[in-house]
């Protein structure tokens, strides 16, 4: 059987993540929207058990929550033809602000 990596075809790497832009106030905003319309129906605390795995951010780094939203992973699905690569930064600032509330 083919590695799994084989079978998701090939990743788009991130872009460079800064700081200032995942603390930025408008960012996290956009990604809580984006978060609520979207995301939240399978990671959302309403969600379990069962739809997707509880989101865990603060072991998450930021390169790793965007290459699973614009990319996808096993049964998620890519984000990256619904989603602006900003947009999915948007979503990577508010998985990991103190605002994040699933």
């Amino acid at each position: 059987t083919p590695a799994p990596a084989e079978v998701e075809g090939p990743r788009d790497p991130p872009p460079p993540l800064p700081a200032d832009i995942l603390k930025d106030a408008k960012a996290i905003a956009e990604g809580e929207s984006l978060w609520k319309d979207t995301c939240a129906h399978c990671h959302g605390s309403k969600a379990y058990p069962g739809k997707a795995p509880k989101l865990q951010p603060h072991r998450y780094k930021p390169e790793f929550v965007w290459d699973r939203v614009h990319n996808g992973f096993r049964a998620m699905p890519p984000w990256k033809e619904a989603y602006t690569p900003e947009q999915v930064v948007a979503v990577v600032a508010y998985v990991l602000s103190d605002e994040f509330w699933p």
